[in-house]
């Protein structure tokens, strides 16, 4: 498994460089096989040649001599003739009797007692009488013994059989062939040598272009201008890098195409989402001065104070509604934050009072603070408490006595702000998709204030979390990182 784990130019390295060896290995067990069948003929056609040179001249010699003239006379003629031959063909020669005793030979001492014990093994004496023909005793795989007959050419008798042991390890060719084998073992080192550099730069050479396709492919961008890559060649890595050519062309008229939609699809979400802000303010705006026609009385003695209070509360939602249009006419996006030190528990106190006169609801304020500063936007936040008072109320309904009690304390470096209803909470389904875009479960509305909440809370690096029960309420948490001077 780690061949596939390596990059394609060690593949291809590691391959042919597996398939030179298999070459080199398959061509040397061949030609050591082919070297050995034909040394092993060789040797065989030697002896052959060498047995053959023997029987002849021994026959010649028989001819010559008289074979019933005394034996003493005989045997040395005899005797010499072996040695000569035996030092002319370079072998070894042994005479036996027809018995299979030994009768002279060209290696041995006569003196020594142990040479008259020599004689032919049985098996093999047998099967030469019955055959009269040569016999060969395997000795190994390079040592071995032929027994044939020496006949009177005028009688066809047999008069004695001669033995000449074969060493191939002793013969000289042997050698020769050791030293052809080293050199052929030499010439595949260098062999392989050469071609393990030849397939380093091949390899090198064949991936290089992929390589280079590579590096583009990394620095591809869609909203860059992406340079194409030019090839000569007109072979498969050509097609490739015209493939490659093709994509970037194609890919370029994708990114106007996609940026056209994006543009298209942000000024759509924002046209949403600037309506959807603009409407929370109108309830409490429209609440506000539906409770001023019944209850503003110009004779009393608070009306004043009443009259003040009532027109701080419509200018600072129309002043939020002003910076939302503004904003969007100039850059058509929501308002970008305008950071400087904000009084969290101000803002919790002017939502509260926004919505105070809503029927059938009682807000409860639950803090120990008189102050809480962060860092952030004003008008950012209060919309942010806009829209989750505002869904806490809508979310109990008008048959029920709402409640919406807010907490705000202090965990580590952070504020907490909980704000917690108790309407009719959330399904398991609505709460996966609580913070998306354009989800909504009213019959009315872009579905966009939850999701613009989380956006702003994110801007403010700030967190922002809920829990729900189904029937029972809503809880949301919110965390502002505590203002430090």
């Amino acid at each position: 498994m780690k061949f596939f784990n390596l990059n394609l130019r060690g593949r291809i390295y590691v391959s042919m460089l597996a398939l030179i060896l298999l070459s080199l290995f398959v061509i040397g067990i061949t030609t050591i096989i082919f070297f050995n069948t034909q040394n092993k003929e060789y040797h065989e056609k030697r002896l052959q040649r060498k047995e053959k040179t023997v029987i002849t001249s021994l026959k010649i010699l028989f001819q010559e001599l008289d074979l019933n003239q005394k034996m003493d006379f005989f045997q040395k003629d005899f005797d010499d003739k072996i040695h000569e031959l035996s030092v002319v063909n370079n072998i070894e020669i042994n005479v036996f009797n027809l018995n299979g005793e030994i009768l002279m030979s060209s290696n041995f001492e006569y003196s020594d007692t142990t040479f008259y014990k020599t004689k032919i093994a049985d098996p093999i004496l047998r099967k030469l009488k019955s055959s009269g023909e040569r016999q060969v005793e395997k000795i190994n795989e390079n040592y071995f013994n032929t027994y044939t007959y020496v006949q009177n050419e005028t009688t066809k008798e047999n008069i004695v059989i001669i033995n000449i042991p074969y060493n191939t390890d002793l013969s000289p060719e042997k050698n020769e062939l050791s030293s052809f084998l080293t050199t052929l073992l030499e010439v595949y080192i260098f062999l392989l040598i050469g071609a393990s550099l030849i397939a380093y730069f091949l390899s090198n050479y064949i991936t290089k272009s992929l390589r280079v396709i590579a590096e583009k492919l990394k620095l591809v961008k869609i909203n860059a201008v992406n340079e194409s890559i030019e090839w000569k060649g007109n072979d498969e890595i050509g097609t490739l890098i015209n493939e490659y050519n093709s994509m970037i062309s194609q890919l370029e008229e994708s990114a106007l195409k996609l940026a056209k939609s994006e543009r298209e699809s942000a000024w759509r979400e924002m046209a949403k989402q600037v309506a959807h802000e603009i409407k929370n303010p109108l309830t409490p705006m429209r609440l506000s001065i539906q409770h001023l026609e019944r209850s503003l009385d110009p004779n009393s003695p608070n009306f004043k104070e009443e009259l003040s209070n009532f027109s701080k509360k419509l200018i600072q939602q129309i002043d939020t509604l002003t910076s939302i249009a503004n904003e969007f006419s100039r850059f058509a996006q929501m308002p970008k934050l305008q950071v400087k030190q904000v009084d969290i528990k101000d803002i919790i106190d002017s939502t509260i009072e926004l919505y105070r006169d809503v029927e059938s609801i009682q807000f409860k304020l639950k803090t120990e603070f008189e102050h809480a500063f962060i860092e952030g936007d004003k008008d950012q936040l209060i919309r942010v408490f806009n829209n989750l008072v505002n869904n806490a109320i809508q979310a109990i309904s008008d048959d029920k006595n709402g409640e919406i009690h807010i907490q705000l304390s202090k965990k580590e470096s952070f504020y907490l702000v909980a704000v917690k209803d108790n309407g009719s909470g959330m399904t398991d389904e609505v709460k996966e998709k609580v913070f998306q875009p354009n989800f909504t479960t009213k019959s009315t509305g872009a579905g966009l204030g939850l999701a613009m909440v989380k956006q702003i809370i994110d801007s403010h690096q700030g967190k922002i979390s809920f829990v729900s029960s189904h029937r029972e309420g809503t809880t949301f948490f919110i965390e502002f990182p505590i203002f430090n001077k």
